[in-house]
C-alpha cells in the first residue's frame, strides 16, 4: 500500500506504515523519529513534498537530513492538488536543498531514480542505463550543482522521451 501520513499533526503514521509494510509514503512532515527509524528497517520509501509546506506558509520541513541519517529511501514529488498548485520539479528540487538541508545530489536522486522506485517503476525509467526508456530533461546549467540555487526561471534546454527530442529550447527562438 501508498499511504500519505503525519502531514499535520503525529500520527504515528510512519510507525502505521512500517508495520503495514506500505511500499511508500507521503508527506511525513510530522513524523516521529522512532516511526521514521522503523520505515527505514522496513526499507518504506519517504516521499517527501516540500511544495506543500511551502503552499501552506509552513515554518515546517520532512525531516529529510534525520531520514536520510536512519536510513530513509527518500524520493521527491510536487503533490499537484488545488492546495499545491506547483508542477515544476525544478522548484521541488530548490524547496528540498533550502528547507531540507538536500544537497543537490540528494535532490537530483531523491527526485530521479528514487522517484522512480516510489512508482514501482525502477526497472524502466530513473536512470540512464542501457535497456531504460531514455526520458531525460538536459538543463541549461554548468553542473547539477546550479539547479537548486538558479531557480524562479525555465533552466530546461532540451527534453527528450523515448530517445526522441520532443522540446528543444535552442530552436524555439
Amino acid at each position: 500500500p501508498q499511504i500519505h501520513i503525519d502531514e499535520i499533526v503525529d500520527t504515528n503514521g510512519a510507525l502505521l506504515a512500517s508495520e503495514i509494510k506500505a511500499f511508500q509514503t507521503g508527506h511525513l512532515l510530522k513524523s516521529n523519529y522512532e516511526g521514521l527509524k522503523a520505515m527505514a528497517r522496513e526499507e518504506v520509501i519517504a516521499t517527501l513534498l516540500p511544495g506543500t509546506p511551502f503552499c501552506l506558509m509552513l515554518d515546517e520541513y520532512a525531516p529529510a537530513r534525520k531520514m536520510i541519517e536512519f536510513g530513509v529511501p527518500i524520493a521527491l514529488a510536487t503533490d499537484l492538488n488545488p492546495n499545491c498548485w506547483t508542477e515544476s520539479m525544478q522548484m521541488i528540487v530548490a524547496l528540498a536543498c533550502y528547507k531540507m538541508k538536500l544537497t543537490p545530489s540528494e535532490a537530483l536522486t531523491a527526485a530521479t531514480i528514487n522517484g522512480a522506485c516510489a512508482l514501482d517503476r525502477q526497472d524502466q525509467i530513473g536512470s540512464l542505463e542501457v535497456g531504460k526508456k531514455a526520458d531525460l530533461i538536459v538543463f541549461d546549467v554548468a553542473n547539477h550543482k546550479f539547479l537548486p540555487y538558479h531557480f524562479g526561471v525555465n533552466l530546461v534546454s532540451k527534453v527528450i522521451k523515448n530517445g526522441k527530442i520532443v522540446f528543444d529550447n535552442d530552436l524555439s527562438t
